[in-house]
């Protein structure tokens, strides 16, 4: 059942295992599967997941700066630990929520083979870098709300996509600045793929945030400002990116309550 096979990638320890199960799924979509429900979902509290890198308090992860090749190792290393994470996030939003249209698996599995390529390019360019994935610390924020989201769609479909991952869409192109300045363009390049990608997940967040509001009959504007404030959500410094976030189709009224 596609459902069990979801639920096999997502526990999927080994990173390069788990990308080629996204791909299949992907594939797989391509032509009916039986997406039977199961009779009863599990909690997954802990995804699959190599034992390294170490995972700590965010406070913890070392900052260095980008004019140094340690820095620049230091941030790819960052955001492949982001994109292997949010390879488990979308294979959870398909697990989590079995009641939902054709399309939403569609869309999700679609992210997940995306995210896994962003991983992949990642994880090669710190083998470039004399490196690789697990070898600095970690930490684990984007997973912990998939845990206190797991029992709503509309919470999950809000503050995951909408906030955690769209702030990929407000510091890229800064990081792109700083990396295109000291000549990374290596690291610039797979960067301006995973913010063009990144829209479209951030998008597809918000239109099955919406798909869910309307199904309970609730404003989806609204709902959004008052999760925010629910979950006391940090938004994090710096502008936002609006055009971005107009392209993945955030209104006037939530970009207002994100700033």
């Amino acid at each position: 059942m596609f459902f069990d096979q979801v639920k096999n990638a997502l526990l999927e320890d080994d990173p390069l295992t788990k990308a080629k199960s996204v791909d299949q799924l992907h594939a797989d979509l391509s032509t009916p599967v039986d997406l039977s429900m199961h009779q009863s979902i599990d909690m997954i509290e802990i995804p699959g997941r190599p034992a390294q890198p170490e995972l700590v308090h965010p406070s913890k992860v070392a900052r260095r700066k980008l004019t140094t090749e340690q820095g620049r190792v230091a941030l790819v290393h960052a955001i492949c630990h982001i994109e292997f994470n949010a390879i488990n996030l979308a294979l959870d939003a398909v697990y989590r929520f079995q009641d939902m249209p054709h399309e939403y698996y569609v869309d999700w599995i679609k992210v997940a083979a995306e995210e896994a390529k962003h991983f992949l390019l990642l994880r090669n360019r710190l083998l470039q870098l004399n490196s690789s994935y697990g070898e600095h610390l970690a930490h684990n924020g984007l997973w912990e709300m998939a845990i206190k989201t797991q029992h709503s769609v509309v919470e999950r479909m809000a503050l995951v996509p909408r906030v955690l991952e769209a702030r990929g869409l407000d510091v890229t192109p800064g990081m792109i600045d700083r990396l295109e300045a000291v000549g990374d363009t290596e690291t610039v390049g797979i960067l301006k793929i995973i913010l063009q990608d990144e829209i479209g997940h951030v998008e597809i967040g918000t239109r099955w945030f919406r798909y869910a509001c309307k199904q309970q009959n609730i404003d989806s504007e609204s709902t959004f400002i008052a999760l925010l404030k629910q979950y006391n959500v940090a938004i994090g410094n710096g502008p936002l990116h609006v055009d971005a976030r107009q392209q993945a189709g955030f209104s006037q009224a939530e970009l207002k309550a994100l700033s």
